[in-house]
């Protein structure tokens, strides 16, 4: 996230009144409408697809062990994206 200057952007009045509040300190405005994650880059694709792709080495019988190696994840991390996976297919999300 880049900053901007508030003095580049706001009122100076405007300024004076959030400086009651935290004067020299940093603070985030979030947008108005907020974004689902993942929709300016490409994570959400990759993590599905990479989950879809464990869930389907399971499914051929990998054990976890193997699975977590070969995806550099712990076998707790596999555990949670088979458990998410499953409910996802069987409807109990």
């Amino acid at each position: 996230m880049s900053y901007i200057k508030a003095e580049d952007v706001l009122p100076q009045e405007l300024i004076d009144t959030i400086q009651q509040y935290v004067d020299g300190k940093l603070i985030y405005i979030p947008c108005k409408e907020k974004q689902e994650w993942g929709s300016m880059t490409s994570a959400k694709v990759f993590y599905r697809e990479r989950n879809e792709r464990i869930y389907e080495k399971y499914k051929s019988g990998m054990c976890l062990q193997d699975i977590a190696y070969s995806f550099s994840l712990s076998e707790k991390s596999i555990q949670r994206i088979l458990r998410n996976k499953k409910s996802a297919v069987t409807g109990n999300a």
